[in-house]
């Protein structure tokens, strides 16, 4: 086994959806200048997603929590900065809050066509965002091995990041929704367990040559080992309208990852429990966020949040100092305490009802919060 010890480099991928500032409606049809102009401030950094109307910015590959965090808030401030001349504004939210995807256009692009052609219904529905993750582990065997125990952690992560309580104009009365679109797809959901990563090779390249899939980035399960890097990309959480809020789920993470490394230099290893265990806390995690607690398969037990993130931290507590990003990892505390940017949806939606606002206005309201929250706290674009 390789003592080598991995890089943990850092990466994080966010996916916006672009609303017209007066209608507060997505716009299906975004003006190609506006794309174009992010791609000349950002070049590789930003690119077009399967919907018109989305919008995907990706760091460069950083060393520290706080080099992602100013390369994450110069993405979302040029993005905004651009959209706004357009009469547009980002929203990092999962969902909209009452937009339908009937009316949604997909990008032109080959890998898109092909896509819509297979999914048909399926793939037309994707009106969702998320954040991806990766973290650099560049042995493959200590890859695989990354894969197989994370799984355990997914639904944590997922919960303290929901930000897609609504659908087409209806309360879902899930704090995640984005799921359950989501997992119409073939291959998603909990990554498979291998043995080694000659076996994840050999069955990828079985899918291959089956005419099953492209390539691997056609598998979309909660993490997976990334095709262009050697990286372990989590995909498992909502995009977080705040940014704070988003550094703290790459933070832990990056630190869980790290974790396993610890236990897989010491011949030790996070016990690997059943799928149908850990999809009971992905359900959990997709209903009710933080506002239930999550089972802890060894005490057999449903244990609450502020119990749960407490022994988190605990147990990360000597990778968020090698990070130095202990107080990123322990902003979980507060977002237990304040809630998810879907606690916050729904208190704006109930708070406009009881003001007398009609169902159309409380959803508008809650657009109006998403744009304001999506570049709150940005730090300020320095330079000429």
């Amino acid at each position: 086994m390789s003592l080598t010890a991995p890089s943990f480099s850092i990466g994080i991928e966010e996916e916006y959806l672009l609303v017209d500032r007066k209608t507060r409606n997505l716009v299906s049809e975004p003006p190609a200048a506006l794309i174009e102009k992010c791609q000349l401030l950002l070049e590789h950094r930003v690119s077009p997603e399967f919907l018109r109307t989305q919008i995907e910015v990706n760091t460069e590959v950083c060393s520290s929590i706080a080099e992602a965090r100013s390369d994450l808030s110069y993405l979302r401030k040029v993005v905004s900065n651009v959209a706004e001349e357009h009469g547009l504004a980002p929203i990092a939210a999962s969902t909209h809050p009452f937009a339908r995807w009937q009316e949604q256009k997909h990008t032109d692009r080959e890998r898109y066509n092909v896509l819509r052609q297979d999914m048909q219904v399926v793939a037309q529905r994707l009106l969702i965002c998320g954040m991806h993750v990766h973290v650099g582990i560049e042995d493959n065997e200590c890859r695989i091995d990354t894969l197989n125990q994370i799984p355990y952690f997914l639904p944590h992560l997922l919960a303290l990041s929901t930000s897609s309580p609504f659908w087409e104009g209806t309360e879902t009365g899930l704090m995640s929704y984005r799921l359950c679109v989501y997992d119409e797809l073939p291959r998603t959901g909990l990554p498979e367990h291998f043995e080694s990563f000659g076996e994840y090779k050999r069955t990828i390249a079985l899918m291959i040559e089956a005419g099953l899939l492209e390539d691997a980035t056609r598998l979309w399960w909660d993490a997976r080992p990334s095709l262009r890097f050697p990286t372990v990309e989590m995909r498992a959480t909502d995009i977080c309208t705040r940014i704070e809020d988003a550094i703290c789920c790459a933070a832990l993470y990056r630190c869980l990852c790290r974790m396993l490394y610890r236990l897989r230099v010491d011949n030790q290893r996070w016990r690997i429990y059943p799928a149908l265990l850990i999809n009971e806390n992905r359900w959990r995690a997709q209903r009710y966020g933080t506002r239930e607690g999550l089972v802890d398969f060894g005490r057999g037990k449903i244990v609450p949040w502020d119990e749960l993130i407490g022994e988190i931290l605990t147990l990360l507590r000597e990778d968020a100092e090698y990070f130095n990003c202990v107080a990123e990892v322990e902003h979980a505390r507060t977002i237990i305490a304040n809630g998810t940017s879907a606690h916050r949806q729904l208190h704006a939606y109930h708070e406009a009802l009881k003001d007398n606002a009609t169902h159309e206005e409380a959803l508008v309201r809650i657009v109006d919060l998403l744009i304001e929250e999506t570049v709150a706290d940005l730090e300020p674009i320095t330079g000429p």
